[in-house]
């Protein structure tokens, strides 16, 4: 990367491109921003969304018109993706792009122009920035969208999650969904491959999405025998969580309180409201033998009635979570 001497003015406006990106004024605000450093008369925000491979225009500004299929086609070009490899902007007319710059550009008097790859810190893509002028950009220009590219990249990211405000413990992994079952990585947090590998996990997020529950709670056996902490919130899914999705998040865990699987079911039954009749007649169980394992339980858990059981094994989250 050149080298370019910084101003004060330079600083500021660094600065404030940060501060407008994460103060939620997003794509407008920066480039408002960065346009006191640089004299972008137009620019455009494409979003790469891994969910479906595809790039797609996300905010543009100064342009006559943007085509709906210009994203992607300037996505699939050969030169773009050596820039990507590189991580360095693109300028307008480089060889290989003579084509598109023709077609999309040139028509409405752009003469100068810049496309910059977005990569988060991580190194995740998030899509692509294009700057145009119908005069020449300053030689600094290169320099100076580079050196913001990263805070740039939060703007197109599409996979961001704004989930429950108490957030998740250490050691979760997580897995967002969309109501209509596209799942989404959740910045920040490691995917969990055991949600990953359970097709009906979509099912549940769907079910608390459309149920009035601001969060969920409850241990679920995976696949493989391993009995896991799982805690579902409300979240919004893709560009500013416009999206109404969920976050499922779970973590490897032993039954806490020294409990049996059996008793693990006896004291989510409980919770649900059956007699102990009930209960043995869900889980093909003798009354008495209901009974003996709810006397455990009560010693187990230091309560003394069905109401404080039942509150502590909600609060605690200690229900067995079925899948649909």
């Amino acid at each position: 990367m050149d080298q370019i001497t910084l101003s004060a003015r330079h600083l500021h406006a660094f600065t404030e491109v940060g501060f407008q990106v994460a103060g939620g004024s997003g794509a407008h605000g920066a480039m408002t921003a960065l346009r006191k450093i640089i004299p972008v008369e137009a620019y455009e925000f494409v979003a790469f969304d891994p969910a479906t491979g595809r790039h797609r225009s996300l905010v543009s500004s100064g342009y006559a018109r943007v085509d709906e299929d210009a994203a992607e086609e300037y996505a699939g070009l050969d030169p773009y993706r050596r820039a990507m490899a590189a991580r360095v902007p693109l300028p307008m007319g480089s060889p290989g792009t003579e084509l598109y710059y023709r077609r999309h550009l040139e028509p409405y008097g752009w003469r100068s122009g810049l496309t910059a790859p977005l990569f988060v810190t991580e190194g995740r893509y998030t899509g692509l920035l294009h700057v145009n002028s119908r005069e020449a950009l300053p030689p600094e220009a290169t320099t100076v969208i580079s050196a913001v590219s990263s805070t740039l990249a939060h703007v197109t990211d599409v996979t961001r999650c704004v989930i429950d405000p108490m957030g998740l413990p250490p050691g979760f992994h997580a897995v967002a969904f969309e109501r209509g079952g596209r799942r989404r990585a959740v910045a920040g947090w490691p995917a969990s491959e055991a949600v990953d590998r359970e097709p009906m996990m979509a099912d549940l997020a769907r079910d608390f999405i459309d149920s009035r529950e601001l969060s969920r709670r409850g241990l679920w056996l995976d696949s493989r025998g391993q009995w896991r902490e799982v805690r579902v919130h409300r979240a919004g899914v893709g560009f500013h969580g416009a999206i109404q999705g969920a976050v499922i998040a779970e973590r490897p865990c032993a039954l806490p309180y020294e409990l049996t699987a059996r008793e693990i079911e006896v004291l989510t039954r409980v919770a649900m409201g059956d007699s102990n009749p009930q209960i043995a007649a869900v889980l093909v169980l003798s009354v008495r033998t209901v009974t003996t394992h709810l006397e455990h339980i009560f010693a187990k858990l230091g309560c003394d009635s069905r109401t404080r059981l039942t509150t502590k094994v909600m609060a605690e989250g200690l229900c067995r979570l079925d899948l649909p």
